[in-house]
């Protein structure tokens, strides 16, 4: 897609669900309710949904099976990143009225981030179609050593800090509160920040390691950058919501990783049969292309689709007696939350909010 209006259009939409969710947020801070956060994901898929309807009014030779294979990977795989999501709130101590904000904005900068990704990953595809057997091969390894994963690892990943965090922390002081949801405050003459910058920053760098894989995965069932971008902003777009509608299941999950890892492997094998096809690589069949099966992007729909549903009826099938698993993960997390809790007592940081800023 290389029309500028639809492009211009596109991106004026999406920017005004960004600005029309943080007016949502920052007017009432709370953490939404089940049946809000049922809502608020159906309207997001519906939008996603709607919008490539229209493109394929809009323009007959938008390819339509392509942004839907890409929408439903990315949003597939967002939700392993939930998983480093609940834990870096715990990690934090965040208020749960404050989560709200804390995910919307590291969304918001992924999102830009990821941006920037697509368009480098496009340009240099375009100049160097060998990198699709790069990228084959990374989804491949990506694949196997996240099947390699034991339930437990899935279920109790921690959380390191980052560079960037550790970067913000020797830039600024941090205060020992949130200060009623503040960035940064002025305290003793002095400007500080406040733990929710340091947690956005947090959400925001970690889901742009996850666009590592996710950005070759799509690139893998379309080489079109418009498709690329709408389909991880949509996929963003609904990430809060879905956060807080299956943070309670997300432990339930325990085969989503064998899902997602069989997804990157299979759409890794599409990529390298795909430069097999292409081929220029003098060293492989004498620079010619190899006739290689190519698998269509209604095959790859309907194993993508179907990868999904096994894996998470398999998981809730296995996990039905749900009843002392939740009561044990919801110890846990208070165990952890305390221990944390107490860390930051003992180190100086987060604490409390009942310090006012000045």
């Amino acid at each position: 897609m290389t029309d500028p209006l639809v492009w211009t259009v596109t991106i004026a939409f999406i920017v005004a669900l960004f600005v029309f969710d943080f007016a949502v947020v920052i007017r009432k801070p709370h953490e939404p309710s089940f049946k809000e956060s049922v809502g608020w994901s159906v309207f997001y898929i519906a939008i996603a949904l709607l919008f490539g309807v229209v493109l394929h009014i809009w323009h007959h030779d938008f390819p339509t099976m392509e942004y839907l294979a890409g929408y439903i990977t990315e949003k597939s795989l967002s939700v392993d990143n939930l998983f480093v999501f609940l834990v870096i709130m715990t990690r934090f101590a965040v208020p749960p009225k404050y989560r709200s904000r804390v995910l919307l904005v590291g969304i918001a900068v992924a999102l830009i981030l990821r941006a920037i990704f697509i368009a480098a990953g496009a340009a240099a595809l375009d100049a160097f179609s060998a990198l699709f057997y790069i990228f084959g091969a990374f989804l491949i390894y990506t694949a196997w050593g996240l099947a390699k994963e034991s339930e437990e690892d899935t279920a109790g990943k921690e959380y390191e800090e980052g560079r960037l965090v550790r970067f913000v922390r020797r830039l600024y002081p941090v205060t020992d509160g949130y200060r009623e949801g503040r960035v940064t405050v002025k305290e003793a003459g002095q400007r500080m920040v406040t733990p929710m910058l340091l947690v956005m920053v947090a959400i925001g760098s970690t889901d742009v390691l996850f666009a590592l894989d996710s950005i070759p995965a799509i690139f893998g069932l379309t080489q079109d950058p418009f498709i690329v971008f709408t389909a991880n902003a949509f996929a963003l777009l609904g990430l809060r919501q879905l956060y807080f509608l299956v943070q309670g299941l997300l432990q339930r999950l325990v085969y989503l990783h064998y899902g997602l890892a069989a997804i990157l492997a299979f759409i890794g094998v599409k990529l390298v049969l795909h430069a097999l096809h292409e081929n220029n690589l003098p060293f492989i069949n004498g620079g010619e292309h190899v006739s290689v099966p190519e698998v269509s992007i209604g095959l790859s729909l309907s194993v993508i689709l179907a990868i999904l549903v096994v894996s998470t009826v398999a998981s809730l099938l296995a996990t039905r007696g749900g009843g002392k698993l939740d009561a044990d993960l919801e110890a846990e997390r208070g165990t952890a939350l305390e221990h944390v809790t107490g860390e930051l007592e003992i180190n100086g940081e987060v604490t409390s909010d009942d310090r006012k800023p000045e």
